[in-house]
C-alpha cells in the first residue's frame, strides 16, 4: 500500500456515546471514500459497535485466542502451535464484510494467567490485518485500561469523547496523558457529545486537548439506540452525523467542503 493506514481510535468514559460516534465515523468514511478499504474494529468487550452498525457477530478474536489457550492448558503443545499458525487465517475468516467496509470484534479482555506469546501474536496479526486497509476505526473500551494493550498502540488519530460533565472531561485528560507515553499517535482531539446546550461550552475544561466539535443531545439517535437500528440509516442532518463530520474535518481525516 502506497499510503499508510489512517488508524482512528475512539475513547472516553462509559456513557458518553463513543460507540455511536465511532459507528457514525464509519458511515461518513464509507460515504466520503467509496473507493477506499475501511475496517471497523470493535475493541469494547460490550460489543456495541456491531449493534450500531447493524452487524451480527459470530466469531471474535478472543474466541480464536481461547482455542489456543485451551490447547496449551491441555498440554497439547503441538496442537496449540499448529492452531496458533492457523489463527491468522481464522482472523481473516472472522471478518464480516459489509457494503463499503469490513468489521471485526476483539471480544472479551484477556483472562487471568499469562499467555503473553499468544496475546502478542494475535496483536501482531491484528496489526497485519489493519495494514490491508486505508482507514481503520477502533471503538475502544471505556476508560484507560486498553490504551496500552493490543490494538491501541499504533493509532494515527486519537479522538477522545466526553459529555459536559467534569468527570468526562477529567477522563479524557487522563487518557491523553497515558497515551502520550504509550501510544504513537499523530493527532488528538476531543468531541463534546450529548451536551444539553451550547452554553455549557464555557464551563468545560478539556486541558490541552482541542475540542473538534460540540454535539447537542440527539433524540433521533436515542430512538435508533432503543430500536437497535444501524446508524447508516441516520439522516445526514442529525446532530451526531453533522458533529462527527465537523470533528473529522477539523482533524484532517475528511476534507472540508
Amino acid at each position: 500500500m502506497d499510503n499508510p493506514t489512517t488508524m482512528i481510535a475512539v475513547a472516553g468514559k462509559g456513557g458518553v456515546g463513543k460507540t455511536s460516534l465511532a459507528a457514525v465515523m464509519v458511515k461518513l468514511l464509507v460515504q466520503a471514500y467509496p473507493d477506499k478499504k475501511i475496517l471497523a474494529i470493535d475493541a469494547d468487550p460490550a460489543v456495541g459497535l456491531s449493534t450500531a452498525l447493524g452487524i451480527e457477530v459470530e466469531t471474535t478474536i478472543d474466541d480464536i485466542r481461547k482455542k489456543v489457550v485451551a490447547q496449551a492448558q491441555d498440554g497439547n503443545t503441538k496442537a496449540a502451535i499448529e492452531l496458533l499458525g492457523e489463527a491468522r487465517y481464522e482472523i481473516f475468516d472472522a471478518l464480516v464484510e459489509q457494503d463499503g467496509f469490513s468489521f471485526i470484534a476483539i471480544g472479551r479482555p484477556e483472562s487471568a494467567g499469562c499467555y503473553c506469546k499468544i496475546n502478542s501474536y494475535l496483536k501482531e496479526v491484528i496489526s497485519i490485518l489493519s495494514s490491508n486497509y486505508d482507514y481503520v476505526v477502533i471503538d475502544g473500551e471505556a476508560g484507560i485500561e486498553q490504551i496500552n494493550r493490543r490494538v491501541m498502540e499504533k493509532v494515527t488519530h486519537l479522538l477522545l469523547v466526553t459529555d459536559s460533565s467534569k468527570k468526562g472531561c477529567q477522563v479524557i485528560q487522563t487518557i491523553k496523558k497515558v497515551a502520550d507515553d504509550l501510544v504513537m499517535y499523530e493527532k488528538a482531539g476531543a468531541i463534546a457529545n450529548r451536551i444539553p446546550d451550547m452554553n455549557v461550552k464555557q464551563y468545560m475544561d478539556t486541558g490541552d486537548i482541542p475540542v473538534l466539535s460540540y454535539i447537542l443531545s440527539d433524540p433521533s439517535l436515542a430512538e435508533f439506540d432503543l430500536k437497535g437500528e444501524s446508524v447508516f440509516y441516520l439522516s445526514d442532518n442529525s446532530a451526531i452525523v453533522k458533529g462527527a463530520k465537523e470533528a473529522l474535518e477539523a482533524i484532517g481525516i475528511l476534507s472540508q467542503n
